[in-house]
This record gives C-alpha cells, structure tokens and sequence, in this order.
C-alpha cells in the first residue's frame, strides 16, 4: 500500500489482489501475525493496516487500536475487520508519511505496529522516525516485513524492484534493509529474527521475512 505525504493513495488493482491474497493467508503467515502483536498493551498506533487482517490477534490487554491505511478499497475493509475485532479499532484513512503533521501530543502510544507496509512506503526513513516520535519513552516497535536478502536473490530483488514489481505490486520494493532504517532511526532491537516463508526452491523476491521487536529509548 504506497503510501506518500498526501492522506491517501489509490491502488485499485492491486488493492483488490491484497484483499484476494490477504484472504488465503498461510498458516505461518497467521502464525507471525500473532507473534508479532503477542503482549502488546495499552494504545496502539498500526501503520498501513491493509485488510485489517492483524485487526483479529490483538490480545485483550490492548486498549485501543488506531490504525491508518491510505488505500481507498483497502480503507474500506479495513473498517469491516475494526467492526469485528475483540479490542476497540479505528481506521483512518491517512499514510504514514502524513503522520509529520500529527504532533504525539499528549497521548502518544505505547506501541506502533508495522505489518508488510515498511517497503510500500516513499520515505521508509520519514516513517520508522514518526513511528518513534509517536512512542511514549520505552514504546515498542513491533515489526514484521519482507526484506532485503544476501546473494543470488538478493540480485533478484534489486532487478524486481528496478523494473516491474512496484508498478505491479503497489509500490512494494523487495531490497529494503528495513532494519537498519530502524537502527537508524534511534530505535534499540531488544529481539529480531528472520525465516523464509517460500520454500527455497522457489526464489520469489519477497521470500525471506524479518519479525522483531525494537524500542524507543527511555
């Protein structure tokens, strides 16, 4: 879901092939889903929700969800899923990058959550720092995104996101380094790990993922 400083974008295509796919989700993919928001309390901020598919895995120790999703058919479902989640979720149709205008003001959130949006993004540096401003001191970071890989398809990635594959795929790019962009950001990794989710023998560029937990330093 390409997200920019404009509050949305449209990807209709690609919008309804998300919601196609989203819907036949692997059971890993749900398996991360869950991990990735386990323990998770208090208000939560969820940068480009999507479909709303990680609305349904929130514990009951959360608050609030205030998610944002900036793709108009994806906004749409997206508030269908807040309807039937087990903690209170709203969705607001706005990017990531927009979150510059929003100051945190006095209730900033005690966690963010990034779910396959971090290599749709414009400005992944631009997001991961509103992220962190958004956080109260010890906020967590909860991210799970495919992401740059080594080698042979690591050259596969680059060739994708050189050609086809954003314009195909809503602006996604495959050879992110998404967590030195967190780094650098000024968030401390507490807990990361990376799998494949395809079997190597078939390479696509969005094969290698990586789950992990950052914070905001106190």
């Amino acid at each position: 879901m390409q997200m920019s400083t404009t509050q949305t974008v449209h990807h209709p295509m690609f919008a309804r092939l998300w919601v196609a796919m989203s819907s036949h989700e692997t059971e890993l993919i749900t398996r991360l889903r869950r991990e990735n928001l386990d323990g998770l309390t208090g208000r939560v901020l969820e940068i480009g929700a999507g479909a709303g598919n990680n609305f349904a895995y929130y514990p009951d120790t959360v608050e609030q969800v205030v998610a944002i999703e900036p793709e108009e058919h994806l906004f749409e479902h997206g508030q269908r899923a807040a309807a039937a989640a087990p903690v209170p979720v709203s969705v607001t149709e706005k990017t990531g990058e927009a979150l510059a205008n929003d100051p945190a003001g006095e209730e900033p959130f005690d966690a963010v959550v990034c779910s396959l949006v971090l290599c749709t993004v414009n400005d992944p540096d631009l997001v991961v720092s509103q992220a962190l401003s958004h956080l109260k001191p010890g906020g967590e970071l909860r991210y799970l995104e495919h992401v740059a890989s080594a080698g042979a398809l690591g050259r596969v990635q680059r060739a994708a996101d050189a050609t086809v594959w954003p314009r195909l795929f809503g602006n996604c790019h495959t050879h992110r380094d998404t967590e030195s962009v967190i780094e650098a950001a000024g968030f401390e990794v507490q807990s990361r790990r990376r799998l494949w989710t395809l079997p190597r023998w078939a390479p696509l560029p969005v094969s290698e993922f990586a789950i992990g937990r950052a914070v905001r330093p106190a």
